[in-house]
């Protein structure tokens, strides 16, 4: 597999919805009006662009490996902030599919659940991959020791 998202162009659009729950909402109210949203999305839009997507929750972990800024514990928005990412074979194909008559309400639906209201961002794709099988991996440790 190519990427991580089968058949995604190299030239695709990605964009992320961040949305953080106020207070009054559970995950499980934003599980089920996203999951109703991506159905839509899937149903209408998987012969316009549409290639696929995922949504993530924040798990409070923080890498003090991985982050610069200090050596904090616990992210405050555990449980409360949640990322929406898709994958579209242009902007103008993720756009038209939030024009459509179906996806409005329950999109509407969802924004009714966001304390920082919405702002989706659409990326250039410049690298996905999957991991090295076992076997791939030990070649690749091979090469990289045989020709440093």
């Amino acid at each position: 597999m190519p990427g991580l998202i089968p058949n995604f162009p190299y030239n695709g659009v990605v964009t992320v919805n961040r949305v953080i729950l106020k207070p009054d909402y559970t995950v499980d109210d934003l599980q089920e009006r996203v999951a109703m949203l991506c159905e839509n999305v899937k149903t209408y839009h998987s012969t316009t662009g549409f290639f696929g997507g995922f949504v993530c929750l924040n798990s409070g972990m923080i890498s003090n490996e991985g982050s610069t800024v200090g050596q904090a514990v616990e992210s405050e928005l555990k449980g409360r902030e949640a990322l929406v990412v898709t994958f579209w074979a242009s902007f103008e194909d993720h756009e038209k599919s939030h024009r459509s008559e179906t996806f409005q309400p329950l999109f509407e639906q969802v924004l009714e659940l966001c304390e920082n209201g919405n702002e989706e961002i659409a990326y250039e794709m410049l690298w996905s991959g999957a991991a090295y099988s076992p076997q791939e991996a030990e070649s690749a440790r091979a090469a990289k020791e045989r020709y440093q």
